[in-house]
């Protein structure tokens, strides 16, 4: 079997679907009568710092939890963009009255959890700790201990976070799409470089935390097993010496929508999926009238596993795993965006769908509407059995200008919403024709089909730099896939070297979503393959072909291989497959294209491509295109750390990517000519 690396993912991220589908999910509750919804005011008061405190007394559990939230609208951090972060990273490390070690300890003593970030923090903790964790977070705001030493660890983990998104189109769309929305040069649209986190001393540090992490207009808000006659003078006493730093604001800068809908293409050399987006600003609020229906009708578009995004894009095209939209009521920033990622190949298919799902919204059905409201009350009501909802809730009241009656009128304001509502809403809100159409992927492969459907495409490169169009590089005449295998057997050590080898296994480890796996993979001459991931000890998945028949296993399931399956795998039975390419026409050289950074040669055949380095000819990584629960998608791995195993060079570093999840494989291990005929029952 040549899919060695493939389903790796797979068994995790859909075995847990196996047991879902005895539910039947087109029984739908009937809606019950919409409730009286009783929510509890805070008590509240200011200091003289300008600071609101906010308490909901909630004596249900013996806990408390604080939030301190900033209003304050974005600010332009230019040359030394990044700065708020790692001011933010500053906080709990220490104080001037603390060490970070006593800090910390403290805090694990309590059983408490505390976080800062650079608009707030947080904590929760059992309520007879809670003075001690007020007390603690008052003195990680009011007196921090900033060092050039913790800020450049700090600077160094942010660098390595960005290389380690160089290659995620998922972080390059969002970084290029926020950009070419507000510009680049603006607060909203700017994003921080390497060269911009390297430029970060300690006086810029204490600059942005000076003018901008300060009580002014910031809300303090304690939900919990507190009494507001006690918690009063403990706030007091702990926030009162934190001073206001009274910074004027400029005027946000200007920003508009497309005069007409445009494609803008990032070029990721290496994605197998593309990352697309429809968006556009808009100035809803939430006290606004249309706040309900545009609500109601982001539901109805991509609100979820029944809207029309997801039924269109996946259940009906199998296009992606989910597609989804997105209406944003922010103070600052009111968007609208709906996206999903999307195989290659279908990219261009899929920005249809979205345009006719965007440009249909206007109109919603009966069902639609009345299902619609009934998902988004019980989220309601469930949602107000979390502590952070009230004091999400008590800032928004306040923050966004909201009536005192807003959240207890929240389930009526939705029943009131009718269809003619939601159209008239979706034409201040959804904009179809003025909307930038964002795509981050493997231009070589998409930007064809783009050009088809008359729009007008646009290429920047990551950093929101308009580019010319990508061009693929061409290959010399002289290169042939007989010529790049020949490279790539001579780099691993040779025909002579190759041949003295009958089998091998690898035994290699890797951590995902919290799991230490380990994985085992015997290959031998004749096609004969059996591969075993485990993971505390049990066997998750195995897969074994003796040259002639095959089984899979999993969640104790056994599924012989079919026809079509063993006709695959008897393809090529060589143990290095390149040694077979030569015997079929089906290889054919592509191009050269980019993996991890390095121009390799792309050898495809069928649902597979192969590359080779064009510098060194080892082989830098591979793809396959395959199907699981009705969904097809492309699973790429690369190959790296190339050390030698008894005069043949075999790679010590194996990275899968699937569904943005990045999986590297450390190899412990590999042992030749050791397989026996029972290692493939």
């Amino acid at each position: 079997m040549k899919k060695q690396f493939t389903y790796i993912a797979v068994a995790f991220l859909f075995s847990g679907m196996l047991s879902a589908q005895k539910i039947d999910i087109n029984a739908m509750p009937k809606p019950g009568p919409t409730p009286a919804i009783n929510i509890a005011k805070p008590k509240t008061f200011q200091l003289k710092n300008g600071m609101t405190v906010m308490v909901v007394e909630n004596n249900k559990l013996p806990r408390v939890n604080v939030s301190l939230s900033m209003d304050r609208q974005p600010y332009f951090e230019g040359p030394v963009a990044g700065v708020s972060e790692i001011m933010a990273d500053q906080l709990g490390n220490g104080t001037t009255t603390l060490s970070k070690d006593a800090f910390n300890q403290k805090i694990d003593f309590l059983g408490a959890n505390l976080n800062f970030s650079s608009a707030g923090a947080s904590s929760n903790s059992l309520s007879k700790y809670f003075p001690e964790v007020l007390n603690l977070m008052a003195d990680a705001i009011i007196n921090p201990k900033f060092s050039a030493d913790e800020i450049t660890k700090s600077k160094e983990r942010a660098i390595e976070g960005l290389k380690s998104s160089e290659k995620s189109a998922d972080a390059i769309a969002s970084r290029v799409s926020n950009a070419l929305a507000y510009g680049k040069e603006t607060s909203r649209g700017e994003f921080e470089t390497e060269e911009s986190l390297k430029k970060i001393q300690l006086a810029d540090v204490q600059n942005v935390y000076k003018k901008y992490y300060a009580p002014d207009n910031a809300y303090l808000v304690i939900v919990g097993d507190v009494k507001f006659d006690q918690v009063k003078p403990m706030v007091e006493k702990a926030f009162n010496n934190w001073k206001k730093a009274d910074t004027k604001f400029p005027a946000l800068e200007p920003a508009a929508n497309v005069a007409k809908t445009e494609i803008n293409v990032v070029d990721v050399p290496t994605a197998v999926q593309s990352v697309v987006s429809v968006g556009n600003l808009n100035t809803l609020k939430m006290k606004d009238p249309n706040y309900f229906p545009a609500t109601i009708a982001n539901y109805i578009l991509g609100g979820g596993g029944e809207a029309r995004l997801f039924m269109n894009l996946r259940e009906k095209n199998g296009f992606t795993y989910g597609a989804y939209s997105d209406m944003s009521a922010s103070k600052y920033s009111p968007s609208f965006s709906a996206e999903a990622s999307v195989r290659n190949e279908v990219t261009d298919k899929a920005v249809k769908e979205f345009m006719n799902e965007i440009n249909g919204i206007s109109t919603v059905k009966a069902d639609e509407l009345a299902n619609a409201k009934a998902k988004l009350k019980g989220s309601f009501i469930m949602a107000l059995e979390q502590p952070a909802t009230i004091a999400r809730f008590a800032v928004n009241q306040k923050v966004q200008d909201l009536p005192a009656d807003f959240y207890t009128n929240y389930l009526k304001s939705i029943d009131k919403v009718t269809a003619a509502d939601v159209s008239n809403a979706v034409k201040a809100t959804v904009m179809p024709n003025q909307s930038r159409i964002f795509i981050a992927g493997k231009a070589s492969d998409i930007s064809e089909g783009l050009e088809k459907l008359g729009y007008p495409v646009k290429y920047y490169d990551a950093y929101a730099n308009p580019v010319a169009k990508p061009v693929a590089q061409k290959v010399d005449a002289n290169v042939t896939v007989a010529s790049v295998v020949d490279k790539y057997i001579n780099a691993i050590g040779g025909k002579a070297n190759l041949s003295k080898i009958s089998s091998y296994t690898m035994t290699a480890a890797m951590s995902m979503q919290g799991q230490n796996i380990d994985l085992k993979t015997t290959k031998a001459q004749g096609g004969k393959e059996a591969q075993t991931v485990s993971a505390g000890g049990m066997t998750v998945q195995k897969q074994v072909f003796d040259g002639k028949t095959g089984y899979s296993e999993q969640m104790g399931q056994k599924v012989q291989m079919t026809k079509e399956e063993i006709a695959d795998n008897l393809k090529n039975t060589e143990l290095f497959e390149e040694l077979g390419f030569a015997k079929s026409a089906d290889y054919k050289l592509t191009g050269i294209e980019k993996i991890n950074g390095e121009d390799s040669y792309a050898i495809k055949a069928g649902d597979k491509a192969y590359y080779y380095s064009v510098k060194t000819g080892l082989k830098t990584g591979e793809t396959e295109t395959v199907s699981a629960q009705g969904q097809t998608f492309t699973v790429p791995t690369t190959f790296a750390d190339y050390k030698d195993v008894s005069g043949v060079k075999m790679p010590y570093t194996i990275t899968v990517n699937q569904m943005g999840m990045e999986m590297v494989m450390k190899v412990k291990s590999y042992e030749v000519n050791q397989a026996k005929d029972s290692d493939f029952k």
